[in-house]
Order: C-alpha cells, then structure tokens, then sequence
C-alpha cells in the first residue's frame, strides 16, 4: 500500500467549495429576473435620460397589466407586481421550474427635476416602459451667440 502525503490545503478547498454550494443553495444569486435572497423576485431595469425625461424599463414577462401597480410619492417610484403560477399543470409534474414566481418590487429614487404629473407608463412585449418628463425649468436652455 503506498503512502500518500496528507495535503491540509486540499481539504480547505474541498471544505470552501461545499460551503459555497450551500449557500447557494439557501440564498440564491439576485441576478437577471432571478430570485431574491428571501423569497420573492426582482425584474431586471434599464434606466436612462434624454433632456427631454428619464426612462425606466422594466423586464415583466408573463404578468397580467393588471397584476403591476405604479406609485410615486415624494419623490420615490415604485413598481409592485406579481406573476403567478398557471395552475394548467401540477407542481407534481414539473420537471423543472426555473423562472420565478410570486410578487416583486422595486423602487426607485426620482430627480425633483421630473414633472410627477406627467408620468406615463407603457406595457408591451412584457417590457414596461415608464417616462418621467422633466419641468420645463429643469430642461437645459440653449444660448444663441451673437455676432456682432
């Protein structure tokens, strides 16, 4: 029987990759539309601004319009919603459930430069698409050059 050299290093790295499947396991990654470290799931948002508004773009896939609320309240937007489970097949007879299910919200803080009474949403392709127009006041003003 041939000696073998016991290496401690080995078992550290075995022992770490174990306790990363674990917590893996317990508290999944929040990552594209993925779920959130306890319960529940995040859509994933793009957000940019032109000098006319700012833009957020919320992936929603396969929830209802009716299942999204919108709220802005000093000056915080929020977007609550929630997908649900079709009931068409058993949970029993899944052979895999990856998307995730159940209610979200995010929120986001809003520039005082926004015009909250001009706020308009758009629900399409299961994008949601959210406009916040800025205040005249806060648009920027081109200054003409004279010649003289």
């Amino acid at each position: 029987m041939a000696i073998k050299r016991w290496d401690p290093m080995k078992e550290f790295l075995q022992l770490q990759e174990r306790m990363t499947r674990l917590f893996d396991e317990i508290f999944p990654r929040v990552g594209r539309g993925e779920i959130e470290p306890f319960g529940g799931w995040v859509p994933p948002v793009d957000i940019y601004e032109t000098p006319e508004k700012v833009v957020i773009e919320a992936e929603v896939p396969g929830v209802e319009k009716d299942n999204i609320k919108i709220e802005y309240s000093n000056g915080v937007l929020t977007i609550k919603g929630e997908r649900k489970l079709e009931k068409e097949v058993k949970e029993e007879d899944y052979h895999r459930l990856e998307r995730a299910y159940g209610s979200f919200q995010r929120s986001f803080s809003i520039p005082s430069t926004i015009d909250p009474e001009k706020i308009t949403a758009v629900y399409k392709n299961g994008v949601l698409k959210i406009e916040l127009p800025k205040q005249e006041k806060a648009k920027p003003k081109e200054i003409k050059i004279e010649v003289k």
